[in-house]
Protein backbone atom coordinates (compact mmCIF):
# COMPACT_ATOMS: atom_id res chain seq x y z
CA UNK A 1 0.00 0.00 0.00
CA UNK A 2 0.92 3.23 -1.01
CA UNK A 3 0.95 6.28 0.89
CA UNK A 4 -2.02 8.19 -0.76
CA UNK A 5 -4.22 4.90 -0.52
CA UNK A 6 -2.83 4.51 3.30
CA UNK A 7 -4.23 8.46 3.95
CA UNK A 8 -7.74 7.57 2.07
CA UNK A 9 -7.68 4.42 3.89
CA UNK A 10 -7.11 6.75 7.11
CA UNK A 11 -9.98 8.93 6.04
CA UNK A 12 -12.41 6.37 5.14
CA UNK A 13 -11.76 4.50 8.22
CA UNK A 14 -11.54 7.91 10.99
CA UNK A 15 -14.69 8.05 8.91
CA UNK A 16 -16.80 4.83 9.87
CA UNK A 17 -15.79 5.24 13.47
CA UNK A 18 -17.00 8.89 13.42
CA UNK A 19 -20.87 8.07 11.97
CA UNK A 20 -20.39 4.76 14.53
CA UNK A 21 -20.27 7.09 17.48
CA UNK A 22 -22.50 9.98 15.38
CA UNK A 23 -25.38 7.48 14.91
CA UNK A 24 -25.46 6.29 18.53
CA UNK A 25 -26.57 10.16 19.57
CA UNK A 26 -30.06 9.36 20.29
CA UNK A 27 -31.92 12.27 18.51
CA UNK A 28 -33.48 13.92 21.50
CA UNK A 29 -29.94 14.66 23.03
CA UNK A 30 -28.42 15.94 19.18
CA UNK A 31 -28.70 19.25 21.05
CA UNK A 32 -27.34 18.92 24.08
CA UNK A 33 -24.34 20.48 25.20
CA UNK A 34 -22.22 20.44 28.23
CA UNK A 35 -22.11 24.28 28.79
CA UNK A 36 -23.08 27.47 27.39
CA UNK A 37 -19.62 27.72 25.42
CA UNK A 38 -19.13 24.63 24.08
CA UNK A 39 -20.43 23.05 20.42
CA UNK A 40 -23.89 20.86 20.85
CA UNK A 41 -23.42 17.21 19.01
CA UNK A 42 -25.05 18.34 16.03
CA UNK A 43 -23.22 21.47 15.70
CA UNK A 44 -19.94 19.33 16.43
CA UNK A 45 -20.88 17.13 13.86
CA UNK A 46 -21.73 20.13 11.09
CA UNK A 47 -18.14 21.36 12.22
CA UNK A 48 -15.75 18.31 11.51
CA UNK A 49 -18.52 17.67 7.91
CA UNK A 50 -17.76 21.22 7.16
CA UNK A 51 -14.17 21.16 8.42
CA UNK A 52 -13.11 18.96 5.62
CA UNK A 53 -14.76 21.19 3.17
CA UNK A 54 -13.34 24.10 4.30
CA UNK A 55 -9.25 21.95 4.48
CA UNK A 56 -10.29 20.98 1.15
CA UNK A 57 -10.39 24.59 -0.39
CA UNK A 58 -7.49 25.54 1.40
CA UNK A 59 -5.91 22.48 -0.51
CA UNK A 60 -7.28 23.25 -3.84
CA UNK A 61 -5.84 26.95 -2.88
CA UNK A 62 -2.75 25.99 -0.88
CA UNK A 63 -3.41 27.66 1.85
CA UNK A 64 -5.87 30.37 1.38
CA UNK A 65 -9.37 29.70 1.89
CA UNK A 66 -11.19 32.67 0.09
CA UNK A 67 -14.22 34.00 0.04
CA UNK A 68 -15.84 30.08 0.40
CA UNK A 69 -20.00 29.93 1.33
CA UNK A 70 -20.53 27.04 3.27
CA UNK A 71 -23.08 24.55 1.61
CA UNK A 72 -24.29 24.52 4.81
CA UNK A 73 -24.85 27.99 5.57
CA UNK A 74 -28.08 28.64 6.62
CA UNK A 75 -29.54 24.63 6.51
CA UNK A 76 -31.25 23.57 9.90
CA UNK A 77 -30.34 20.87 12.01
CA UNK A 78 -32.38 18.33 11.59
CA UNK A 79 -29.94 14.99 12.66
CA UNK A 80 -27.24 13.18 11.47
CA UNK A 81 -28.53 11.98 7.97
CA UNK A 82 -29.01 15.16 6.95
CA UNK A 83 -25.74 16.41 7.58
CA UNK A 84 -24.24 13.19 6.03
CA UNK A 85 -26.49 13.85 2.39
CA UNK A 86 -25.14 17.22 2.74
CA UNK A 87 -21.34 16.48 3.09
CA UNK A 88 -21.44 13.21 0.45
CA UNK A 89 -21.04 15.13 -2.57
CA UNK A 90 -17.82 17.09 -0.90
CA UNK A 91 -16.69 13.77 0.50
CA UNK A 92 -16.43 12.46 -2.73
CA UNK A 93 -14.48 15.52 -4.14
CA UNK A 94 -12.19 15.47 -1.70
CA UNK A 95 -11.39 11.51 -2.71
CA UNK A 96 -11.17 12.07 -5.97
CA UNK A 97 -8.47 14.70 -4.96
CA UNK A 98 -6.85 12.85 -3.21
CA UNK A 99 -6.75 9.98 -5.60
CA UNK A 100 -5.56 12.06 -7.94
CA UNK A 101 -2.31 13.06 -5.72
CA UNK A 102 1.43 11.53 -6.25
CA UNK A 103 3.53 10.42 -3.84
CA UNK A 104 5.59 13.78 -4.50
CA UNK A 105 2.78 15.50 -4.46
CA UNK A 106 2.07 14.70 -0.54
CA UNK A 107 6.23 16.38 -0.30
CA UNK A 108 6.27 18.95 -2.15
CA UNK A 109 3.01 20.46 -1.91
CA UNK A 110 3.10 23.06 0.54
CA UNK A 111 -0.14 24.49 2.33
CA UNK A 112 0.60 27.89 3.42
CA UNK A 113 -1.90 29.38 5.64
CA UNK A 114 -0.66 33.17 6.82
CA UNK A 115 -3.75 34.04 8.65
CA UNK A 116 -2.81 31.52 11.48
CA UNK A 117 1.22 31.48 10.53
CA UNK A 118 1.11 27.83 9.16
CA UNK A 119 3.13 26.05 6.80
CA UNK A 120 3.01 22.39 6.23
CA UNK A 121 3.77 19.62 3.65
CA UNK A 122 0.31 18.43 2.26
CA UNK A 123 0.59 15.44 3.08
CA UNK A 124 1.31 16.11 7.37
CA UNK A 125 -2.06 18.58 6.23
CA UNK A 126 -3.88 15.61 5.99
CA UNK A 127 -3.01 13.87 8.49
CA UNK A 128 -4.02 17.05 10.47
CA UNK A 129 -7.08 17.05 9.03
CA UNK A 130 -7.76 13.27 10.12
CA UNK A 131 -6.91 14.28 13.53
CA UNK A 132 -8.71 17.12 13.76
CA UNK A 133 -11.99 14.71 13.09
CA UNK A 134 -10.42 11.93 15.61
CA UNK A 135 -10.44 14.22 18.59
CA UNK A 136 -13.78 15.70 18.20
CA UNK A 137 -15.37 12.48 17.78
CA UNK A 138 -13.71 11.50 20.89
CA UNK A 139 -15.46 14.80 22.49
CA UNK A 140 -18.79 13.13 21.69
CA UNK A 141 -17.58 9.96 23.37
CA UNK A 142 -16.92 11.53 26.43
CA UNK A 143 -20.31 13.53 26.13
CA UNK A 144 -22.25 10.53 25.62
CA UNK A 145 -20.25 9.25 28.70
CA UNK A 146 -21.55 12.28 30.89
CA UNK A 147 -24.84 11.62 29.35
CA UNK A 148 -24.94 7.76 30.85
CA UNK A 149 -25.44 6.36 27.31
CA UNK A 150 -24.20 3.62 25.70
CA UNK A 151 -20.87 4.53 23.79
CA UNK A 152 -20.50 2.41 20.47
CA UNK A 153 -17.67 0.64 19.55
CA UNK A 154 -15.02 2.15 17.83
CA UNK A 155 -12.64 -0.41 18.38
CA UNK A 156 -13.58 -2.70 16.22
Amino acid sequence: MNSIELSILNFKETRRRSINVWKGIPNEYLHWKPDAKAMSCIEMIRHVLEGEHLFHVIIKNRGNSGDVISPWKEVEYIDVAHELLIAEKYRKEFYDMIENLSEVDLKEIVIHREEVNQVKQLGDYLNRMVYHEAVHTGQILSYLRILRIRRPQVWD
